[in-house]
């Protein structure tokens, strides 16, 4: 097979995707990495149908390699993830109204375009958790106990672009990661960004049955294949904080491995079709439902890596890499002009279907 990465400068060393690569030149598989910040590109040119199997995206949120990515889908590319649930995830205002509105466990959601905005927020929401809506990596998450710690944090805030306020969850100072990959379940436990004097270290941890179907109902909902979701374990149950679109896979086994058999599978079977009346199925998810799906995780096992591992639907068989088509490896040289736009609201409005804040 012959596939595009579009990986930014951001990700250029980073051993996700890079041994992603890696494998897949190993297997006898072409691979044009496409940096998309780095030079210019035609784009009618660069997506031209038939050139490649799949397009394959590891970008920051803001970068200009969604833009490309999305190109690829309208010309009737596969793309991994599928570029409109990439989409979905990456705003996290958006990300909040549409989990919510399908019943995920998120908490409710404020968004605003000026940090000022937030200060209309009840005082009965306090503690906040306040971050960008495009950040990724822990990037700016300030929690905020009260609100006249909001309006010393606002300068700092200023420079963030669109933001979003969620009520604190309680926690015992840890973040639960489940890295879903080849529709098997992985769970690591980590130090909260928001708790770092606490002194846990990342850990591969088992994966309670009822994390686990929340986990796979986020990839139903939302539409990705390969994804991970950072979950709370509140007073109430698990809650959903962040979702992430092609995260680092840590400590999942021959996570280069998993991911490069995903891909191929995923470029197998071709662009993902929209689902009339469902905001998201992903490829590996659509053919079998949340219900039958919950006997694979209620039978979740341990496996010599020591990592739990729910089988959130059937394992499709993956094509053989030794069998697969071969090429010679290719570097296209740096190619897409950076594309930027905003967005933004005039409120803080709570980005929250059903239940209000």
């Amino acid at each position: 097979m012959r596939l595009c990465f579009l990986v930014e400068e951001h990700y250029r060393h980073d051993g996700m995707p890079r041994e992603v690569i890696g494998r897949l030149t190993s297997w006898g598989h072409r691979v044009d990495v496409v940096r998309p910040g780095g030079s210019l590109l035609e784009m009618g040119e660069a997506v031209r149908a038939g050139v490649h199997d799949a397009w394959v995206l590891k970008t920051v949120s803001g970068g200009p390699g969604l833009t490309l990515l999305e190109a690829a889908a309208e010309a009737g590319l596969t793309t991994v993830n599928d570029a409109r649930a990439i989409r979905r995830v990456r705003d996290k205002a958006l990300a909040a109204a549409i989990g919510r509105s399908h019943g995920l466990p998120l908490p409710p959601t404020y968004a605003a375009a000026s940090p000022e905005l937030l200060t209309a927020i009840p005082e009965s929401a306090y503690p906040l958790v306040v971050k960008p809506a495009d950040g990724s990596a822990g990037r700016s998450v300030h929690l905020v106990p009260t609100p006249q710690r909001l309006a010393a944090l606002l300068p700092a805030l200023s420079g963030e672009g669109m933001l979003i306020a969620q009520p604190y969850v309680p926690n015992a100072g840890v973040d639960l990661k489940v890295y879903s990959v080849g529709g098997e379940l992985y769970a690591t436990e980590r130090r909260s960004p928001l708790h770092p004097d606490h002194p846990a270290r990342e850990r591969r941890v088992a994966l309670p049955a009822e994390v686990a179907k929340t986990v796979v109902r986020v990839g139903e909902v939302y539409g990705l294949d390969l994804y991970g979701v950072d979950v709370l374990l509140g007073p109430d149950g698990p809650v959903v904080v962040d979702v992430n679109d092609f995260p680092s896979f840590r400590r999942v086994p021959d996570a280069a491995g998993q991911v490069a058999r995903a891909v191929l599978e995923l470029a197998r079977r071709g662009p993902e079709l929209p689902v009339p009346g469902v905001a998201g199925v992903s490829r590996v998810q659509s053919l079998q439902s949340l219900s039958s799906a919950n006997q694979y995780i209620s039978g979740a096992d341990k496996g010599d890596s020591g990592l739990v591992r729910a089988h959130s639907v059937p394992q499709r068989s993956l094509p053989d890499p030794v069998q697969s088509l071969s090429g010679a490896v290719q570097s296209l040289p740096d190619p897409v002009q950076s594309l930027s736009g905003s967005a933004a609201l005039g409120a803080p409005m709570p980005v929250v279907a059903g239940e209000g804040a």
